[in-house]
């Protein structure tokens, strides 16, 4: 695995407890953690338009009709993500929160990746899959305790 990826995946893993801390200090200015959600997509939109107008990236929207009905999904899928984390954190805590939700993560990834669902390549779960999927809700258990 190219080293550049895995620091790339680890940084953008280590910004999501960041993200859950300052979405829930959000809520608590806000009032709602779907209005803290509606702060953090905003300000998300903005720096994204801002990154693509920086890069000069046009924009291939004509193609965008063609996508199945499905691809559309991932804003309502990311805005009920970032709702949830901003409810969970205060109440859970961030550990708790992400441990639980990397574990509901891996269950859906390996049954995505058994069935080869929305068009990716079947990966059949395997017996050490599953082991690591349970150490994984075993370490959840242990947080939470």
């Amino acid at each position: 695995m190219d080293a550049l990826l895995v620091l790339l995946a680890l940084a953008a893993g280590a910004g999501l407890p960041v993200q859950a801390a300052v979405n829930a200090t959000m809520r608590s200015y806000i009032g709602r953690p779907e209005w803290a959600a509606v702060v953090n997509f905003g300000v998300g939109l903005v720096a994204l338009l801002a990154w693509v107008a920086v890069l000069r990236l046009p924009p291939a929207l004509s193609r965008a009709a063609a996508a199945p009905w499905w691809s559309w999904t991932g804003g309502v899928l990311g805005a009920f993500y970032v709702t949830a984390v901003v409810l969970l954190t205060p109440r859970l805590g961030v550990g708790a929160t992400l441990a639980l939700l990397v574990a509901g993560q891996m269950g859906a990834a390996m049954a995505m990746d058994h069935f080869g669902v929305l068009g990716l390549a079947a990966r059949h779960v395997s017996a050490g899959r599953i082991l690591g999927a349970a150490l994984l809700v075993a370490g959840v258990v242990l947080i939470r305790r």
